[in-house]
């Protein structure tokens, strides 16, 4: 087992790209959302909604294990962008992933689409 990145704080599990479309913020976690890595996709969610851009829709497709607390960051991005208006889509969730949202509920809450493309067309 490779005791560099099991259980540490090594923040190169995750990376995240984001890019506006339309009136959509799509942001694309890739990798390991955990309690090390919650930051680097809390920030660009609250960035976005800062300056505006409430319809955030969020690719799973490259995003490998989510634990609670990434859980909680992308459950607090829905209450911000429902006040203001919009809403968080999820999209492309691979079946490890889908499998928390499910066992936890957070699966009725969030608007869950196969692809990007059909969560933009929504």
């Amino acid at each position: 087992m490779d005791r560099a990145t099991v259980g540490s704080a090594n923040r190169g599990r995750l990376q995240v790209e984001v890019r506006t479309e339309g009136s959509s913020e799509i942001v694309k976690p890739a990798g390991e959302l955990d309690h090390h890595t919650a930051d680097l996709l809390r920030a660009p969610l609250d960035e976005a909604l800062e300056q505006g851009r409430v319809r955030l829709v969020i690719d799973c497709s490259q995003l490998e294990f989510c634990d609670s607390t990434g859980l909680n960051v992308l459950l607090g991005a829905r209450l911000k962008a429902e006040a203001a208006g919009g809403g968080v889509h999820l999209a492309g969730m691979l079946p490890v992933v889908a499998r928390v949202f499910e066992i936890t509920g957070a699966e009725a809450v969030f608007t869950v689409h196969d692809s990007v493309e059909a969560a933009l067309s929504d």
